[in-house]
């Protein structure tokens, strides 16, 4: 057992836990033993990710307490289980949404376009790490890192390059953005308007999601709690103001990424959700107001049928925590929509054509799983930023999913399947155990101060990684199965002139903006940021008056800090 937990680290859902099937009696002492007679077979434990044993043969009696009603539904009805639309990919295809950007917003704007014509049907902006730590491209904590891997986003100017002559009215926008969430809506905001788009037609998504930055991350800058008054308040803004925009994507994909096993990701993801929406009902938001722009974002790995699983137990544990636990009425709210992407982390620098693969059956897991958009990563991003080649590569494997495969005739193609619905029950019990130890330690921001999440991650990564060393876990072209030839593709490399140029248009910024209308805007920022009102409008005016990121942020640090994390041994 954990000391931190006093449970067992391997979920349920094994032979051990198994109810008495005759049948299943027989064969093993029949044909399954003759079997292994003949030709001996590996005798260790068989287990997912999660840890949840792999029994030797699923039968009628793993899934016989399954009720339609209960657990499973009908595709577009509660608990979702099978699926948030009716009639899923047959109606409507997910969105092939890959991320980009680089360098310069000149250069992104270029990929976007190339990409839209490509066949890509939704937009999604990679951020460099000065914009999404709130610093600007000329600060001296950015040196060497503007458009490394992201757009550098420093002022609406740079916003106006980035979309410029991109249809906002018509495609949808996702943004990778945490800290500085609120101040780069409030330029997408900005840029619609000018292209004479009705806030009401603008439609998106941003990240916006800070406890997993805490968590697994660490692309923070506020404390947790002032930080949390950022998220609620763009919930608040765009609920009146922009009924279209996905006002946050609560992240598994992150902590999974760092470790986390796929029981780990399900529980963390929903018990981040659980604290946005009681922050969000504390602000005084009714459920049904906000709860139906809620959206998430999870990792897909390679352990297909587990990975389906985990897409299934979180429709339905969600749908039961909105309305079991919040009271929600409303359908919408209950839909756990989500966008998912395939697992960087997996992929290696050895033999990047194996990574071709990887991303085939990840993504054919996201699939099978019910996302509602998808990314896809490229074969050299374990090297560098993708290349134009690579990255149409990546999109043709969702086209080829889409419409070669037949994966797409009908929704949740593989329910009624005795592994799948075992599973996607084991997991929900595992990620159910979790969430009622955060619950036991106070709450997800309780749990996070502790540091239960990271301690349960970094445990998992470190098992992982002795796997991986040992050869019990078996990784294509590392440890086994090398290729003896080596051959480096082109990659994707930045020009260092690009951040001399960036950082030249943040100082014609400054020089060439309205002073006054900057000084009453950052002065009106600081005040409301004192107080109680809605931060989102005061930004809307600060980046209009043409403030830059740094700027907005450091007057925010002014008035709330910045978080440093503890470390405890």
């Amino acid at each position: 057992m954990t000391e931190e937990t006093g449970r067992e680290p391997t979920p349920k859902g094994g032979q051990a836990a198994e109810a008495g099937d005759p049948g299943r009696d027989r064969w093993r002492a029949g044909t399954r033993a003759r079997a292994i007679a003949r030709s001996p077979e590996r005798q260790e434990r068989f287990e997912t990710t999660s840890g949840i044993e792999i029994k030797d043969l699923y039968t009628p009696a793993d899934s016989a307490h399954l009720s339609e009603d209960h657990d499973l539904g009908r595709p577009g009805e509660y608990p979702f289980t099978r699926g948030v639309q009716p009639t899923m990919y047959r109606g409507r295809l997910w969105t092939m949404r890959q991320y980009a950007g680089f360098s310069t917003a000149e250069d992104t704007n270029r990929r976007f376009r190339y990409l839209l014509e490509q066949g890509q049907t939704g937009l999604s902006v990679a951020f460099d790490l000065p914009t999404q730590m709130g610093y600007d491209s000329d600060a001296p904590q950015s040196e060497g890192e503007v458009g490394r891997v992201g757009v550098p986003v420093a002022s609406l100017a740079d916003m106006e390059v980035l979309l410029d002559g991109l249809p906002l009215g018509t495609v949808s926008t996702s943004m990778t953005i945490n800290a500085s969430a609120a101040v780069l809506l409030a330029m997408y905001v900005a840029v619609a308007e000018k292209q004479g788009v009705a806030r009401a037609q603008v439609s998106g998504t941003t990240q916006n999601d800070i406890l997993k930055e805490y968590i697994a991350r660490g692309t923070y800058i506020f404390p947790p709690r002032p930080s949390m008054r950022l998220v609620t308040d763009i919930f608040e803004f765009c609920s009146k103001e922009l009924p279209r925009w996905n006002t946050i994507s609560i992240s598994g994909y992150h902590m999974r990424e760092a470790g986390a096993t796929a029981a780990q990701e399900l529980a963390f993801t929903l018990a981040d959700a659980i604290a946005y929406v009681e922050a969000a009902v504390a602000r005084g938001l009714e459920i049904d107001a906000f709860a139906d722009r809620l959206s998430f974002f999870f990792a897909s790995w390679s352990e297909l049928f587990e990975e389906v699983a985990k897409f299934r137990a979180a429709r339905r544990m969600w749908a039961r925590i909105v309305r079991e636990r919040f009271g929600a009425t409303d359908s919408r709210s209950m839909a756990c929509r989500f966008h998912v992407q395939t697992a960087g982390s997996s992929l290696t620098a050895q033999s990047v054509d194996n990574n071709v693969v990887r991303t085939t059956v990840q993504a054919l897991a996201a699939v099978l799983g019910g996302a509602q958009s998808l990314h896809t990563n490229s074969r050299d991003e374990a090297l560098a930023l993708p290349t134009e080649e690579s990255a149409r590569l990546a999109l043709r494997t969702q086209q080829i999913l889409a419409y070669e495969s037949g994966v797409t005739e009908t929704p949740d193609p593989l329910a009624g399947s005795y592994y799948v619905e075992s599973l996607t029950n084991s997991l929900e019990e595992a990620a159910n155990d979790y969430l009622a130890e955060i619950e036991r330690l106070g709450g997800t921001l309780a749990a996070i101060e502790s540091g239960y999440q990271q301690r349960q991650i970094q445990e998992s990564s470190y098992r992982v990684q002795r796997s991986i060393e040992s050869g019990s876990k078996v990784v294509v072209g590392v440890n086994k199965f090398r290729d003896e030839s080596k051959s480096t593709p082109i990659l994707q490399r930045i020009d260092p002139a690009a951040e001399r140029n960036q950082v030249a248009r943040v100082h014609r910024v400054r020089a060439e903006r309205d002073a006054a209308a900057w000084e009453s805007a950052m002065r009106r920022l600081e005040d409301c940021a004192r107080g109680t009102e809605n931060l989102m409008p005061p930004v809307i005016e600060a980046v209009k008056s043409y403030a830059t990121v740094g700027e907005i942020c450091d007057a925010l640090r002014a008035v709330w800090g910045e978080y440093r994390e503890t470390i405890t041994v």
